[in-house]
């Protein structure tokens, strides 16, 4: 399994390129917008990028998800909450990604934002019920939780975000 962070410190944003050597399939999730990134370590690895999964929208940086999907025709997939002008798959807690020996299964984890979703990231190469890794954007960071007071403009309160998380 090929597991690789990208990391931007002032924006405190993490993104992953995850992929099978075996079969050549790969996923970028959260992608930063600056995607010739993804595309030159998946070319590296000997990856096809298939799917991108966005764990939340974004406020704080413009996102290379369009960008990424134009250019290798990955599908994309969002929170079941999700409403975007463009198109993807919803997903649900309980829904799951096979890509090669790989699985993402997905998480509802609302407070954030209203989409907010969190990956299981499991290797079935070693374990079919014990994951890897968890992803779970900006719903749980080290010593702290997201935001739950970004959606106030759209008619959200904080409270009930919180309530949420």
């Amino acid at each position: 399994m090929i597991f690789k962070q990208y990391y931007l410190p002032y924006l405190s944003h993490a993104s992953y390129l995850i992929g099978d050597q075996e079969s050549g399939l790969a996923m970028v999730v959260d992608p930063q917008r600056d995607v010739d990134q993804y595309l030159r370590d998946a070319e590296n690895e000997k990856l096809n990028i298939h799917y991108i999964v966005l764990t939340h929208f974004h406020a704080d940086f413009v996102s290379g998800h369009l960008e990424l999907q134009d250019q290798t025709d990955a599908k994309i997939f969002l929170g079941s909450k999700a409403q975007a002008e463009y198109v993807f798959q919803p997903v649900i807690s309980g829904y799951e990604i096979e890509c090669g020996s790989l699985r993402l299964q997905v998480l509802e984890t609302p407070g954030h934002t209203p989409e907010s979703i969190s990956l299981l990231v499991f290797d079935l190469r070693k374990s079919q019920h014990k994951p890897y890794a968890i992803l779970t954007g900006d719903t749980l960071l080290i010593g702290d939780v997201g935001r739950p007071d970004l959606m106030a403009a759209a008619g959200i309160s904080a409270q009930a975000s919180a309530g949420n998380l």
